[in-house]
């Protein structure tokens, strides 16, 4: 049986469910496997693009969800960012387009995230896959599921055996530092590595500093839920709904795995300074 905290509006999570699919629909309308997307493309500071998509689907999250719990604190990629949110015990937490590079140039591997924080902890989760209409989600005293079906992490142990999905640096420094494993295809979106960890599809994953709240929050609901874990480099677990929401290199993966994976990553940070 769910349980759910009393001050989470009734129905509100049966709302993000369905928003974070009907945001996927949304998407992929722009969408074209191989091909560039239909959608406008702007570039932000830095030169990370957002296209039109991206803003739609931020728009139309941040009416569903804020409708369904008018209470609750926001945060995501799209919206500036108000500090109000740091005076909320429950924060929405969204990725519109989790990979918008992917998704611009054709590719499969990009996702919609949509995660609640309580209390700096991830509530809740829904990652969904519009490509491959993948559906992970988990809600409080539940398992994680995937289109509706339990799944749990990889019961691998050993670093030696494991197969694990993370950006090629990263990977090349945490082997140059000793440590051996194989490599899985990479997975750009990081919620969907995050969850494929969840899966037991890979048995962990990586990720270089500076992954932000909205890449991780919704994820991590659904990793927990499954059996897993994130840890930073250091060893930390990540907290989430601070002031400034980035986050170390951190490293995903089931029980037996994740802190010999961290220690490995930690390696890898210690050898660069």
């Amino acid at each position: 049986m769910a349980i759910v905290p009393s001050d989470i509006p009734t129905g509100a999570l049966n709302v993000a469910r369905e928003a974070a699919e009907a945001a996927g629909r949304m998407a992929i309308a722009y969408f074209r496997h191989g091909s560039q997307t239909t959608a406008g493309i702007d570039y932000k500071h830095g030169g990370s693009p957002v296209t039109e998509a991206d803003l739609l689907v931020d728009s139309y999250l941040r009416e569903r969800l804020m409708t369904a719990a008018p209470d609750f604190g926001w945060l995501s990629e799209e919206t500036a960012d108000a500090p109000a949110r740091l005076k909320k015990r429950n924060v929405w937490v969204v990725d519109p387009i989790d990979g918008t590079k992917s998704f611009a140039r054709g590719d499969p591997d990009w996702t919609i995230a949509v995660g609640l924080v309580r209390d700096g902890v991830p509530l809740a989760g829904f990652v969904y896959a519009p490509v491959s209409d993948e559906m992970f989600e988990a809600t409080p005293g539940r398992p994680a599921l995937l289109n509706g079906h339990p799944i749990q992490v990889s019961s691998c142990a050993s670093l030696d055996e494991a197969r694990i999905a993370g950006p090629r640096p990263v990977l090349d420094a945490i082997q140059g530092s000793g440590a051996r494993f194989e490599r899985a295809a990479r997975i750009h979106s990081l919620a969907f590595r995050i969850v494929r960890v969840a899966d037991g599809t890979i048995d962990g994953g990586v990720a270089a500093n500076g992954p932000y709240d909205w890449d991780l929050v919704a994820a991590h609901a659904i990793l927990n839920a499954a059996g897993g874990s994130i840890l930073t480099a250091s060893g930390e677990t990540p907290r989430y709904n601070r002031p400034t929401p980035k986050h170390d290199a951190i490293a995903m993966a089931g029980p037996a795995l994740i802190e010999t994976l961290a220690n490995a990553l930690g390696r890898r940070n210690r050898s660069k300074s």
